[in-house]
């Protein structure tokens, strides 16, 4: 077995795609409109998805707005230089929440940073992992 993706629904396909590919360097895998349910499905990731998972944003045409609800958490992200990224993903106008830092009440060494996507969604940028 193997995850696939994680899907998100968004209220603008083309403020979440700029965000996803242009701030967090993600590339559009593939996009395809469905007219008749109206809606857009749109595949991210940093790899072929044969080999990584993806992320797939929907957008439902005649929907402006979701809530997110207590139950979703975040998605995470592994960074080569959590404190460049965190610069970085600012440069770009995004909206970093929690500084790059030590994880609060851990004592594994862990650095790690959270930042919102256009509709409010939590990512955690964390450090690559250390060798014990």
């Amino acid at each position: 077995m193997r995850l696939l993706h994680t899907m998100l629904r968004v209220t603008n396909l083309d403020q979440s795609l700029a965000f996803y590919t242009d701030v967090l360097g993600m590339t559009l895998l593939r996009k395809r409109d469905y007219p008749e349910g109206r809606f857009t499905l749109a595949f991210l990731g940093y790899g072929d998805e044969s080999e990584h998972t993806a992320l797939e944003l929907t957008h439902n045409w005649d929907t402006n707005q979701y809530d997110l609800g207590t139950a979703y958490g975040h998605i995470a992200i592994e960074v080569d230089d959590i404190y460049k990224a965190c610069e970085h993903i600012q440069q770009k106008g995004g909206d970093v929440v929690r500084p790059a830092g030590p994880m609060k009440n851990s004592t594994s060494g862990t650095i790690l940073a959270f930042v919102k996507d256009p509709d409010g969604y939590l990512i955690e940028l964390l450090s690559p992992k250390r060798a014990d």
